[in-house]
């Protein structure tokens, strides 16, 4: 009776656990693969979970921040998924690697065609953006859920510093520090001075090995003619000892 108490108690106690992580953990999320660096690109990962028992997921709508436009917003292909990209003009355009972007992405819809997000699984949309501000800490993502009951939920609602999470979260992305190398690569200077030290080490690394091979063939032949000699040395002895028993005798 016990034990079946202690058991009954432990699956309650287990399922409040559930039930208070589970809503704060199924929101729709965005992650960066790496980092997101301030003036950088990044791609990103829209995480959006199935919460619901008897529906399936099968929209999600992404809005990008208009407060600070992104210049490139790529989707990845998701296999089932149609993709809509929706551009907006700029107020003010803004300036990127040396050309003037009049607009921006300003949202981007998954449908699914002949896929969807069932109960209990997960769906991870990728997307390459950049250039990330580097006058912001973070950008906030407002998203849109459909099921397949027409059932909408919004995660829009925007965290407040220091408060409390809200009940439907936007997704936020954190921004890091600003890197040196904003591509995560070097310029073509760089890469081209890369390139010749690597051909310079390479030849100097071959003429190390044709030396070493030089001198390692050199050494083996001295120590072939060394062989040969002793072996004529005592060839020559043993034919003057038996010389000298035969003149003795």
């Amino acid at each position: 009776m016990k034990l079946s108490r202690i058991a009954l108690a432990g699956g309650v106690a287990a399922s409040t656990v559930l039930l208070i992580a589970g809503p704060a953990a199924a929101h729709v999320t965005v992650q960066p693969v790496g980092e997101a660096a301030k003036g950088g690109y990044a791609t990103l990962n829209f995480k959006v979970p199935n919460e619901r028992d008897q529906a399936s997921t099968v929209k999600l709508e992404v809005n990008f921040p208009a407060d600070h436009p992104l210049s490139s917003v790529t989707p990845q292909a998701v296999p089932g998924w149609d993709i809509k990209v929706d551009k907006s003009k700029l107020d003010k355009p803004i300036e990127s690697h040396g050309r003037k972007i009049t607009e921006a992405v300003s949202k981007v819809t998954w449908t699914a065609d002949d896929s969807e997000i069932a109960p209990g699984f997960f769906q991870q949309f990728p997307v390459s953006v950049g250039a990330l501000p580097e006058d912001a800490d973070q950008l906030v993502f407002k998203a849109i859920q459909t099921y397949d009951n027409k059932e909408v939920v919004r995660w829009i609602e925007e965290p407040t510093e220091g408060g409390e999470e809200p009940d439907s979260p936007a997704p936020v992305l954190k921004l890091t520090a600003a890197a040196d190398d904003h591509h995560g690569g070097g310029t073509a200077d760089d890469a081209k001075k890369g390139d010749d030290h690597k051909a310079a080490d390479t030849a100097a690394s071959a003429k190390e090995t044709h030396a070493a091979a030089s001198s390692s063939s050199s050494d083996t032949t001295a120590r072939t003619l060394g062989i040969i000699g002793i072996v004529i040395g005592v060839v020559g002895v043993a034919f003057g000892v038996l010389a000298g028993r035969r003149r003795s005798a």
